[in-house]
């Protein structure tokens, strides 16, 4: 795969990401009609930053530092990287007007148990982690996926998470 066709490979993902920001004004808007409150809105900017970087990133590692695209790792890499593209839209699907970017809970709305959420409590954070390596590594942009791996994991298991568990929880008691 040539360089420039992982540059499409990258600017697709980003496409993506613009349409699944849409979605999700969409739907905060259509929570807070319905009472719903968003929490957690401070490491926000920090995803926006760690996920815009991580686009950037994957295409000036394979320039900056001439990486090859190996195809056994490439082909593999891509194979599982439209498996979270297709995983996302089953999570997008499954949650529908309660799936957002932002941390959104709506008072009466369930939890919700089926799709991906019958086996994973949070199945969009291991797609994004699986992705955050998958994406790098069509092109051999190892630096980009290890560093996007260790700052994914704290941003996710240090606030996001928690700021949903947090949530989550109100709506229970």
């Amino acid at each position: 795969m040539s360089v420039a066709l992982y540059a499409v490979v990258v600017l697709l993902v980003g496409v993506e990401r613009l349409v699944e920001l849409r979605v999700s004004r969409r739907n905060l808007a259509w929570a807070l009609r319905r009472g719903g409150a968003e929490t957690g809105q401070g490491h926000f900017p920090a995803m926006v930053a760690l996920h815009s970087g991580l686009l950037v990133a994957c295409l000036v590692e394979v320039v900056v530092l001439d990486r090859p695209f190996v195809p056994l790792l490439g082909w593999t890499a891509l194979a599982v990287l439209l498996l979270t593209e297709a995983t996302r839209a089953w999570i997008v699907l499954t949650l529908g007007r309660q799936w957002n970017t932002r941390v959104v809970v709506v008072p009466g709305m369930p939890r919700v148990t089926t799709g991906p959420y019958r086996w994973l409590r949070h199945p969009n954070y291991v797609v994004v982690a699986v992705e955050g390596v998958a994406l790098p590594l069509v092109h051999t942009a190892w630096l980009t996926a290890l560093v996007f791996t260790v700052l994914n994991a704290v941003l996710l298991l240090g606030w996001r998470i928690p700021a949903e568990e947090k949530a989550l929880a109100r709506l229970r008691s």
